[in-house]
This record gives C-alpha cells, structure tokens and sequence, in this order.
C-alpha cells in the first residue's frame, strides 16, 4: 500500500464528518461509520465508478446495507466528487436535506438503493449482482464485454441476523455469483451490548456451507484489507470477507462501546478524539485538500472508463449487439400483441398468457415464482432458464425475491416480476413497500387471491391482504374481473414509474360481454351498469364483480334500479378528480362494496361493506362462498334487508344483462 499516513488521515476524515454530522442532528448512529472508516478508503481505490455519472451502467454498485451507517455514505460520496456539498452534511437528519436519516434512492446521486431495514441491502446486493450476471449473458461477446462491473456491499451484524440474508445468500451461492463481494463488519455489537447475547454462529462455516469463497481479515489493517480486496477480483464464487472491527474507532472513551451505535458522541469526545488524531478539535465539517485529492480521484478513474466504454458501444459492439441494447434501455411496449379473452378463464390463467406476451416482445421483462411457477402461471414458456434465460427460480425465499425484483428494477435494463399465492405476500411486505418508496417499476403477480382458494382453508386464503396493500403509497393493486379487465390493468401499469400487484384468482371467472369494459381501467373504476335513477350503486373487483351484475338484475326485477361499477384498481380510483368519482358513484345512491376480503377501505365510498369478518375455512369454494353470504342471494337479501324492500329470491335463470 502507498503511504498508510496519508490512508489514516483520509479514514479519520471520514470518522470526523461523520461525528460531526450525528452531532449537527443530534441524532443518529456514529460507531459503525467510524468502525469502517478504513476499509472504505481502501474500497475507493479498488471500485470504479464516475461521480460525474452515476447512472453509468458498467459502474461497480456499492450497497451499503447497513442504512444506519448513512454518515459513512454520505461523507464518502462527498471525498468521492458526487453533488453533495459539505452543506448537505452540515444538514443531515434535517427537513428537506438531501442526507436523511438512511440513505434513500433518489435524494442524492450516489446511493444505488433505499436500505435501513436490515438485511435487505446485502439481498438487493445479491440481486444486482445477478441482474448483472443476466447482463452479461444477453450483452457480452468475446471480442466486446458491454459488462464486466462487480457488485461489493458493505453489511453488519444486524444485516446477518435478519433472516432474509440467510435466503439471498444462501440463492447466491448456489447460482455461483462470481461478480459479488460483500465485506461484513464484524464488530461484534448490537444495541443491547455484545452479540453474544444472543448470536454464537460461525459466519464463515455458514457461508463456505453456502457455497461462497470466505476470508477474514483486521478491518484496520490497510494492506491486509487492500489484499483481500485484490483477491476478490479473481473470485470464482461469491465472496465474503469478514473484517474484524472495533465500534466506533478513533473515539477516545466510546471506542468499542455499543453505547455508540446510535447516539452523539458529545462534543467533548469528538474534540478529545480529533485532537489525539492530530485534527484540529475547534473544527467540524473540515476536510484538508490532500485528503479531497485523493479521493477525488475516483472523478478522474470514473471519466477515463465510462470514455472507453462508451467508444466499446459506439465502435465495437455488433448491429444485433447494438439492437438489444437499445431494446432493454428503451423497451417498446407498442411491439406487445396482447392476447384476447372471450372466455371464461381464471385470472391467473389469463395473466400467465399476458406476461408471456410481454417477455415476447420486451427482452427486458422478466421474473419467476417462490417455486409456485406452476400454480401462479408465472412460466415463460420455451425461453430458458436465468441466467441463460429470463425465468428465475427462486426457491421458496419470497422474503429474497422481494429485495431480488427491486435490484434488478434499479439496475437500468430491467423489468422484473415475482409471484406466490397472495397469502405469502406478508413474507415481501418490507421489499414491497421499499418497491413504493422508491417508486420502482416492477411487478408482483399474487395469485389465489380469496376464499375462492377453497380447501387450503383459512391459513391459505388472504382476507386483510388487499386493505394491507391498498393502505400502501406509490403503490398499484389490480384485481382484473376478466381476461380482458386483466390486459387493459397490465397496459396502464406498464405505463407508469409505480411498482404494481396483480391480484389473481385460482378459479374461473366468467368473461364480460364486450360491450361492458368501457376503456375506463386506467382510471381505476368504471360504470359497467347504469340504470336510470338508480337507487343504489354496488361496488366491486375481481370475482365478486359477475355476481354484482347478478344483484343489480335481481334488485331491478324487484323495482331497485342499481348501478353495477367495477373497480379493479381501488388505488388509480382514489387519485381521480371527485367530478369523474361521481360519475361512476351517484352520489344519491345508496352504496354498497362486494369483496371477498375484509375491505374496510371500501367506506370511503361505500355505506355498507359485505365481505369477510373473520377467517375462512376449508372446503370447496362454492359451498365457501354460499358460507360467507357471498353469493348473489345472499346478498341481494342483505341489500333488500337495508332498504327496506320485501326480497324475493331468485329464480335461478343466470344474469342476462
């Protein structure tokens, strides 16, 4: 290594503007920037990347899991040359500031993803790295390697502990990640005291079990950690590096405390602790200028790649080369021959042919199931298998295809979906609501949506899913009546910067008339039905929609003009303006919501709510139906039953209207 005096001070740099930014705020978590102070200044020489563009494809991806350590991200992309200024430092944790309290996608250049819950940055890292991996299959000639990036992540304790890491790790050793790194700060702390508390694993037999490359290292030591990280480029697995490190590093009484881990040092600590390092102690935010050059050379390594790059894709890439790279940065949704439904079909089925129209046309579309691909209709047919292909098999890790997908919708090239049974959405909640945060355009496909599931009984039928997902910002969930309500829901999410569910039945639905879809989908609601003077409106999606056309041609036959409207996106819905909500829902009727969930969302609309109130049970999904009083009897009985109108049951001929 060059001179360690010079490395020292470009660490104790970072140690420093990262107390100083936690004591500015007076909050936030001091020990863990300072515990990888070292190693960071080491990983500068050895990543490439281009402060002047940090959406430079080939870059290397730098996640930082721990999203705690958010003043060691911030003072490094500041030493680095990204577009942020010592005044955004000097504002961090604060309203507005382009530093909040953990890193978030979008706030400032720099940071590749949104982590803070632990354990989901080192399995987004897992799934860069594989999106890269895919990459380089579609790109990558002998003569003209379009990506040949590395991913690294920066992890801790907490990260390894969660169990999501346990199955992306465990995904990436068996597809052979050779492009991964990922430096776990050993640091032995957790907020309650020493992880032996509650944590004796050996990491490194876990990992080497997991087919990964391991080496452990003095995470102060420079040469060692600059040697590592060198044999890390010529890895054949993935690979980590345990670093041994002490909390906190370079604070005077609070080094090695866990005390440190999330609170101001206080000011005299930090001024104590300068002064031992040979810092001025009455300076905060100070960064010499030979500290700034030298990590300011990742501007100048940063420009010279991307130009070499940039003239392989000008002047040494192949016409089809060139062709597909355009194809997946710019995808073509107007290429997409979109199926035709007009018969009766379970919306899986009809959505299964759906994205096998898209990943036909769109080389950039692709995905796969928790190892339910058959169930959930999730297949793309005859077009091979990741990384030679674009389905995935992720195995029964719902928790790692959630941060996976969101990866590789960050990546640049990609669009991406997972599927399982709707119930096991709760495994991916916390990947899902990151997906909003970050508004990211990738898909969820949740299939046996309801009671309709049947015999799996009450453990395997969602009823507070769709409340769940609806409650969540930036966030679209479909629930299509038909296959034709089902294309016209994929044509208006594919159109929007929003990640987006689809929420699908197991069993057949019946298939509208072509005349009752109206083109209002992309609205999120629609009249299917419109009676004049109408006394009452019934609100519906999914499968509950076929049997509100039912009542309304019930309580019409009983003298109640009722409007039958579907709603198969109760979130696009709520974003109209009220003039257009009105036109859909009189607003001098009686409103009642149809839906086999517990739907307490519907009274925003709705007087009334039939649906689930408590678990379901297992049988066929008929006799289901008929249990819960959701069937077109019942329910015109429980509307009748409101209004005060005598009901007459039905005579059993089917809807005609």
């Amino acid at each position: 290594m060059e001179n360690k005096k010079i490395l020292k001070k470009q660490a104790d740099t970072i140690r420093f503007l990262a107390a100083d930014m936690v004591q500015r705020a007076n909050s936030g978590h001091p020990g863990a920037p300072m515990g990888l102070a070292d190693i960071v200044t080491v990983l500068a020489r050895h990543i490439t990347h281009n402060p002047k563009n940090p959406k430079w494809l080939n870059r290397d991806r730098l996640i930082f899991s721990g999203g705690h350590a958010s003043a060691l991200v911030y003072s490094f992309l500041h030493l680095c040359g990204y577009d942020l200024s010592i005044e955004d430092l000097q504002n961090f944790r604060q309203l507005g500031s382009k530093t909040p309290g953990h890193p978030e996608y979008g706030d400032v250049p720099g940071v590749e993803v949104t982590t803070g819950p632990l354990g989901q940055g080192i399995s987004n890292a897992v799934g860069f790295a594989m999106a890269a991996k895919y990459a380089a299959t579609l790109l990558n000639k002998p003569k003209a390697e379009v990506i040949t990036h590395k991913v690294y992540c920066l992890c801790g304790d907490g990260d390894l502990q969660e169990g999501i890491s346990y199955e992306a790790c465990s995904l990436a050793g068996h597809l052979g990640l050779d492009n991964l790194v990922v430096i776990y700060d050993s640091n032995a702390i957790t907020i309650e005291g020493d992880t032996s508390i509650a944590w004796s694993e050996d990491v490194k037999r876990r990992f080497e079990a997991q087919g990964w490359e391991v080496s452990r290292i003095d995470g102060h030591d420079f040469d060692e950690i600059n040697e590592v990280l060198e044999q890390s480029k010529e890895q054949t697995k993935p690979y980590l590096i345990i670093a041994d490190t002490t909390i906190a590093k370079g604070a005077c009484e609070m080094e090695g405390s866990h005390h440190a881990h999330g609170a101001p040092l206080g000011c005299e600590e930090i001024k104590n602790s300068k002064m031992k390092a040979g810092f001025d102690p009455e300076k905060s935010f100070s960064v010499d200028e030979d500290v700034r050059a030298r990590f300011n050379c990742a501007l100048e390594k940063g420009d010279l790649a991307e130009a070499g790059w940039n003239a392989l894709i000008k002047n040494g890439l192949s016409a089809e080369q060139k062709a597909l790279l355009e194809a997946l940065l710019n995808p073509d949704f107007s290429k997409i021959e979109w199926p035709n439904f007009e018969s009766d079909i379970a919306t899986r089925d009809s959505n299964g042919k759906i994205i096998n129209a898209i990943a036909k046309a769109i080389p950039s579309f692709l995905g796969g199931s928790a190892d339910l691909g058959p169930s959930n209709k999730s297949e793309l047919n005859g077009m091979g298998d990741f990384p030679f292909g674009p389905n995935i098999h992720f195995g029964i890790r719902e928790h790692a295809m959630g941060a996976i997908i969101n990866a590789f919708a960050l990546y640049g090239l990609f669009i991406p979906y997972g599927a399982t049974f709707f119930i096991f959405s709760d495994y991916m909640k916390p990947s899902v609501r990151l997906a909003a945060l970050m508004k990211l355009k990738n898909f969820y496909i949740w299939t046996h949506d309801s009671i309709g599931v049947g015999e799996d009984g009450p453990t395997h039928q969602p009823i507070e899913q769709l409340s769940q997902f609806r409650a969540l910002p930036n966030f679209y969930v479909y629930r299509p009546c038909d296959g034709r309500e089902n294309v016209k829901a994929w044509q208006k999410a594919l159109s929007m910067q929003a990640p987006a569910a689809f929420v699908c039945s197991r069993q057949k639905l019946k298939a509208l008339k072509d005349d009752r879809v109206h083109g209002d989908v992309e609205n999120g609601g629609y009249l299917l039905t419109k009676r004049d003077n109408a006394a009452v409106t019934l609100l519906a999606s999914g499968s509950e929609v076929y049997m509100a056309l039912e009542v309304g041609c019930m309580l019409s036959k009983m003298g109640v003009a009722t409007n039958i409207v579907s709603v198969p996106c109760f979130d696009l819905f709520v974003e109209q303006e009220k003039a257009y909500i009105d036109t859909v829902i009189d607003p001098k009727t009686k409103v009642f919501a149809i839906e086999a969930s517990a739907g307490n969302e519907w009274y925003r609309f709705a007087d009334e709510v039939i649906g689930m109130k408590r678990f379901g049970a297992s049988a066929p999904a008929d006799l289901l139906f008929k249990k819960f009083g959701l069937t077109a009897d019942a329910v015109t009985e429980k509307v009748c039953a409101t209004l005060g109108v005598t009901y007459q049951a039905s005579s059993g001929t089917s809807c005609k209207c």
